[in-house]
């Protein structure tokens, strides 16, 4: 059994599905997808050869609603086993030559109910299967981030699937979440999806540049300030637009001017904005063709912004998408440009897609 194996939210598995197999026919690899309603990741089931192909050549940032990918290496059956380290080990082991000595262990869950039960025990059996596969020559002794991640995903306590992913195209965090805490003086929950954009899409190495205090923003529909939040905690001087009332503890900053307006209306007097925020209740049409107008008319650098996904073939409408701001900016733009888009895991019926003009080289 070989394949690639892609965790999602629950409820999304038919468009990771779609996602997955339309790309993988982009590099000419023709497989099928199994996956069960609400079981949070999907198999996509093709050669090995195939699957090692995908996991070096499709890039995980590029895919919508994969959080996390990996190639499927053996699935292992654990009902009645007490050694579930020798079990692993003896699926990995006929592999070896296919991901050579491994760098670091992931063990993990699908982000389902069930299977996050199983999220204090997959803390714990990390400790003795690392140790286990560092005997077994499977694991360096300490991390090496440029080797491959090896995966061990625990689906219920009776199967696991084992793979790996390689270190230029695998996310940071256990199952591709980034997990943040709603702060205290937060206006609402919706800030948690700017705080983990900013955190997705603009790199470590990145973020002292391209976020900082001093630089403009603006926030369009802004009330009552869950984005322009995170805007101000980075010091940011924050143009929120909206006709609704703004947290007061946010105009208490000085660093918030309420503009109450249209937010599709509005621009700015000056071309001196480097962020545009935007979390607006509108068709995602509309509020694509905005966002792409201010970066085109140079009335912002970059733009970070949700498109709200249809009830049925959300993957098909967040192509068509994604491919008209494309061909605009293409067709319209002087500059190279960068779009990103993903399923963020604060998100629910929404994408979050980021903008920017490429600097240049």
């Amino acid at each position: 059994m070989s394949g690639i194996i892609l965790l999602c939210r629950t409820g999304f598995e038919g468009d990771c599905a779609a996602e997955i197999q339309d790309k993988a026919t982009e590099l000419g690899i023709y497989g099928y997808c199994q996956t069960q309603p609400n079981q949070a990741y999907v198999t996509y089931n093709c050669q090995a050869e195939e699957a090692e192909h995908i996991a070096r050549k499709l890039p995980l940032k590029d895919l919508v609603f994969a959080r996390e990918m990996f190639a499927l290496l053996s699935p292992i059956k654990l009902a009645g086993v007490e050694d579930r380290a020798s079990e692993v080990i003896k699926a990995l082991k006929p592999h070896q030559e296919t991901f050579g000595l491994a760098g670091e262990l992931r063990v993990e869950t699908p982000d389902t109910n069930e299977a996050n039960q199983l999220s204090k025990f997959c803390r714990k059996f990390s400790v003795p299967l690392r140790q286990a596969l560092r005997k077994e020559e499977l694991l360096s002794n300490k991390p090496l981030a440029k080797r491959p991640l090896l995966h061990v995903l625990f689906v219920n306590s009776a199967h696991a699937l084992t793979g790996y992913s390689y270190s230029y195209n695998q996310t940071p965090y256990d199952g591709g979440i980034l997990r943040l805490r709603m702060p205290k003086d937060g206006p609402s929950r919706s800030t948690l999806k700017l705080d983990e954009a900013f955190q997705v899409f603009v790199p470590e190495s990145e973020q002292e540049k391209r976020i900082h205090p001093g630089m403009k923003a603006v926030d369009l529909g802004a009330a009552p300030g869950g984005w322009t939040y995170q805007l101000v905690r980075r010091g940011m001087m924050v143009q929120a637009v909206d006709n609704g009332p703004m947290a007061e503890a946010l105009m208490e900053t000085g660093q918030v001017q309420h503009i109450k307006e249209d937010g599709f209306k509005f621009r700015p007097k000056r071309k001196n904005i480097h962020w545009l925020v935007c979390d607006m209740v509108e068709k995602p049409a509309r509020v694509g063709e905005l966002m792409t107008s201010w970066l085109l008319e140079g009335d912002c650098q970059e733009a970070i912004f949700n498109l709200k996904l249809p009830m049925r073939q959300r993957y098909a409408a967040v192509k068509e998408y994604l491919e008209q701001i494309k061909d605009q900016l293409q067709t319209q733009g002087t500059k190279p440009f960068e779009i990103q888009a993903k399923h963020l895991y604060h998100d629910r019926e929404e994408i979050t897609v980021h903008l920017r003009w490429l600097p240049k080289q």
